[in-house]
């Protein structure tokens, strides 16, 4: 990866986990064949055009924290009926 798009990257991007998860996720797909957003010069790497991509703006991320910073509310949860078996009922099946 070359020092300059890390750092035009990292000036869209400022959190480095954010960005290191953008660029690798980027690279898999670039890799499994997608194209490019950007014009590239041929023999460059997959890291090396997601961090073009980033710096220019074409990747961006939604944030799932809240607008203070705390993560939203979790979606409520349903749970299935739960399943009772007796435990001499299915002793009584294994012997049968």
């Amino acid at each position: 990866m070359k020092a300059e798009l890390i750092a035009a990257a990292s000036e869209v991007i400022t959190n480095q986990q954010i960005l290191v998860n953008m660029v690798s996720r980027r690279v898999r797909q670039l890799s499994l064949g997608h194209r490019p957003l950007v014009q590239c010069a041929p023999g460059l790497r997959e890291a090396d055009i997601a961090l073009t991509e980033i710096a220019n703006g074409k990747l961006t991320f939604e944030s799932t924290l809240g607008e203070n910073g705390t993560a939203e509310a979790p979606a409520r949860v349903v749970l299935f009926p739960k399943v009772i078996v007796a435990k001499k009922a299915v002793a009584e099946k294994k012997a049968a």
